[in-house]
C-alpha cells in the first residue's frame, strides 16, 4: 500500500527540482546544525540552538546510529527498481528518515523558544520531509517515524539544556 502512494505522486520538472533541494539540504542535517550554530551567538535564541544541536546529536545517535541498523528496512527504490531515481540509490536502509527527523527536530526546539519562527521551521520540516517521499526514498511510516523521532529529540535537547544550565548556575565558584 505504501509503495502505491509513492508511486501515484504527481511529479513534474519543476517540483523535481524543488524536492531535490530540498532533501540536499537537508542530508545530513548540516542545515539544521548551522542554523543551531547560528542560534548559539545570540543570548535570545541560544537555548533554541543549543535544543537545535542537542536534538540533532540524539537524531544521529538514535535514528541513523542505532534504528536504521536495527530495523534494516529496504528501501522503496529497492523494490522497485524501475523507477528513475533523481538521486544516487542510498545504501542506508529507510526507517526511520533521519532528513525529516533532523528537521523536525529543529522545528521543535525552536517552536519552544520562539513560536513564530518556529511555525516557519515546522513548514520547511514538513517540505524536506515530503521530498523524501517525492524522491521515492523513504516510505511515509518512515517519515512519519523520522517526524516523531524529531519532536522527541528536540524537546529533550531543549529540556537537556535547561538541566545543564541549571545545574551549572547552582554549582559552586571557584
Amino acid at each position: 500500500m505504501e509503495l502505491t502512494i509513492l508511486q501515484n505522486i504527481p511529479r513534474s520538472g519543476f517540483f523535481d527540482s524543488v524536492f531535490l533541494f530540498l532533501s540536499k539540504i537537508g542530508t545530513y542535517g548540516l542545515v539544521w546544525l548551522a542554523a543551531g550554530i547560528v542560534l548559539l551567538f545570540f543570548k535570545q535564541t541560544r537555548r533554541a540552538g543549543a535544543g537545535v544541536l542537542i536534538g540533532c546529536v540524539g537524531v544521529l545517535l538514535f535514528g541513523e546510529l542505532l534504528l536504521k541498523h536495527v530495523v534494516t528496512r529496504v528501501r522503496p527504490c529497492e523494490v522497485d527498481q524501475t523507477f528513475r531515481l533523481l538521486v544516487e540509490r542510498p545504501t542506508s536502509s529507510s526507517f526511520p528518515s533521519t532528513h525529516s527527523a533532523f528537521a523536525f527536530a529543529a522545528a521543535t526546539a525552536i517552536f519552544m523558544n520562539h513560536k513564530k519562527s518556529g511555525i516557519a521551521v515546522f513548514v520547511a520540516a514538513l517540505l524536506v520531509s515530503f521530498s523524501r517521499l517525492y524522491l521515492f526514498l523513504h516510505y511515509p511510516t518512515d517519515v512519519l517515524a523520522g517526524a516523531a523521532l524529531g519532536v522527541i529529540m528536540g524537546i529533550a535537547g531543549v529540556k537537556i539544556y535547561d538541566f545543564a544550565r541549571k545545574k551549572l548556575q547552582k554549582a559552586p565558584q571557584t
